[in-house]
């Protein structure tokens, strides 16, 4: 008793000739098989012992043989389909397994989700981390010393990608390592340690809670929504510039990015003077190269440089579209980069990249926060009151940051309008009923607080009928004034805020949410020093992209400037 070789055949008795169908290459033919002498099997066999040869025998046969034949080519198909799913499946779930996933926020989230626009669109916003970690062999051959191994990661890199709802423009903006800002409260999603809020440079928020806290930060700096976060270390930058075959680069002069007389550290980048395409390890030094661009502002400026050409090489090589490029790119994406759990699958990555498909070039600006120096230590930089809020209430608002694209649609964004997130329907408490705490915060820039100034506010607050109002003896932080409201207290609180900024004549940029209040808090910033009135904006804030080192993604001949001690 034999079993069939053929899937769905079911058993059989065993073959006694390789002649009969099925076992031989006649199965794939159209014609009869031999018998057993030699001669066709429908040839006639008369004589003694053979008897005479049944009617119609070969017809048979030769329609078994053609159903036989779809029945296996059938199986076959079956099994190649079959099979192509499975290794699908299988590469699919590989990809899955290979990325690193995190929370998206440590616990201090504040900016609420920017509501659809008319067409139902919403703006898509993804901070991009660069970690300085060498807590792996790879990194710490790439860079550094081991003597920071162990050390908690610093965010080296940050920028936030703003694509519009319309996926007509995007937007890049750094913020520079060593901003001074207000870093909230954080939770380390894997030790459960809880950070208090702190006044610190923004790069040491990824050691306070992860790049969760990175984000959480952003948000209260900004008041923008950000949906997801994405993060890199130096094995991945090199990992990806590969994956990529190479991006145009440009110097203005011979560099080499090596330590100097009392400038310790180097990218050891060396270049002669003119374009060069760039992957793998060179890519990560002109990444990280500070003192041969100058400051960590160039180095920002180069950063923009890298990424509009490596967009433009992506668009050059039909990667949004080629197949095998796609699975390149994925298999090596998925190994390099930590995301937020959010989109913690390919299929989800794979839509991040399309919504920049149809961006053109010349849609894509990047630029660095407006900024001054901090007089606390002037190597390190504070966000330029007023320019930098203007700056963030562009993005808020979804506009483009191309004064000429804002010129064309008016004032506002015409999808903009329906794009600021939800309104306070709560209707505001009366003054008299509102507990508010004041806070003087005028020395977040750097100079000495103004003495009394809470003091001084609170007077005027209740001669406006908030008789609750208390000047608070502890210090804050804030360039710009602003009122804020408990997370908890939602739109009740929102329209009691608002109601506050509206007696003081603020904009309603300056009422935002906290999980760090306990109620009402208005903190008077460096913006309002002196006077009884709030300050109307000064003529030259009135350009938010001034001094922010902006590139346009269809500069291809855009070449970074030389500091003259790293030329050779």
């Amino acid at each position: 008793m034999g079993r069939s070789s053929t899937p769905g055949e079911g058993t059989r008795p065993r073959v006694r000739h390789a002649g009969q169908l099925g076992w031989d290459d006649d199965l794939y033919t159209d014609g009869p098989a031999p018998g057993r002498d030699g001669r066709g099997a429908g040839t006639d066999r008369e004589g003694p012992g053979h008897g005479g040869r049944r009617r119609g025998t070969s017809h048979r046969h030769g329609k078994r043989g053609k159903r036989r034949i779809l029945r296996w080519v059938a199986y076959v198909l079956a099994l190649v389909i079959l099979g192509t799913g499975a290794a699908g499946y299988l590469w699919y779930q590989h990809l899955n397994s290979n990325l690193r996933k995190g929370h998206r926020s440590a616990g201090n989230n504040a900016a609420k989700k920017t509501a659809p626009n008319a067409a139902g669109q919403t703006p898509l916003n993804i901070l991009l981390i660069g970690s300085d970690s060498r807590n792996s062999k790879e990194n710490l051959k790439l860079g550094g010393s081991k003597s920071s191994v162990g050390a908690k990661p610093l965010a080296d890199v940050q920028m936030l990608l703003h694509v519009s709802a319309d996926r007509k423009n995007a937007s890049v903006v750094s913020i520079p390592r060593d901003t001074r800002v207000d870093i909230p409260k954080c939770v380390d999603p894997d030790t459960n340690h809880e950070y208090q809020a702190t006044n610190a440079l923004i790069n040491e928020s990824l050691g306070r809670g992860g790049p969760g806290c990175t984000l959480d930060t952003w948000e209260q700096l900004t008041g923008v929504y950000i949906d997801h976060w994405v993060m890199v270390d130096f094995a991945g930058v090199v990992a990806m510039a590969d994956a990529v075959g190479g991006a145009d680069v440009c110097v203005e002069d011979n560099v080499y990015d090596i330590p100097k007389p009392k400038v310790p550290g180097g990218s050891y980048l060396k270049l002669t003077k003119g374009t060069h395409k760039i992957k793998g390890k060179k890519a990560l030094q002109w990444l990280r190269t500070r003192h041969a661009f100058e400051s960590d502002i160039g180095r920002a400026k180069a950063q923009h440089m890298y990424l509009n050409s490596v967009i433009r090489e992506l668009k050059n090589q039909n990667a949004f579209t080629d197949t095998g490029r796609l699975m390149d790119l994925a298999e090596t994406a998925t190994k390099s980069l930590q995301v937020s759990e959010e989109i913690g699958s390919v299929k989800k990555l794979f839509d991040l990249g399309m919504q920049l498909k149809n961006v053109p070039m010349d849609k894509i600006n990047m630029l660095t926060m407006p900024r001054i120096v901090d007089t606390q230590d002037d190597n390190h930089v504070l966000p330029k009151p007023v320019a930098a809020e203007k700056l963030w209430a562009l993005l808020r608002d979804d506009q483009s940051l191309d004064p000429k694209d804002r010129k064309k649609s008016g004032t506002k964004n015409k999808s903009a309008t329906k794009n600021k997130g939800p309104a306070a329907t709560a209707t505001a408490a009366a003054p008299d009923a509102l507990d508010l705490t004041v806070v003087n915060g005028t020395a977040a820039d750097g100079q000495a607080a103004t003495s009394g100034r809470a003091k001084d506010i609170q007077d005027i607050l209740r001669s406006k009928g908030f008789t609750k109002a208390t000047a608070s003896t502890s210090p804050g932080s804030a360039l710009t004034t602003a009122v804020t409201y408990p997370k908890d207290s939602g739109a009740q609180g929102k329209s009691d805020a608002l109601s506050i900024a509206q007696a003081l004549s603020l904009p309603t940029s300056a009422v935002k949410v906290s999980a760090d209040v306990d109620t009402l808090t208005l903190t008077i910033g460096s913006d309002w020093r002196t006077g009884t009135t709030y300050p109307k904006q000064a003529a030259g804030d009135e350009n938010p992209l001034e001094g922010t080192d902006a590139v346009n993604g269809s500069e291809t001949d855009a070449c970074m400037p030389v500091y003259w001690p790293y030329r050779f």
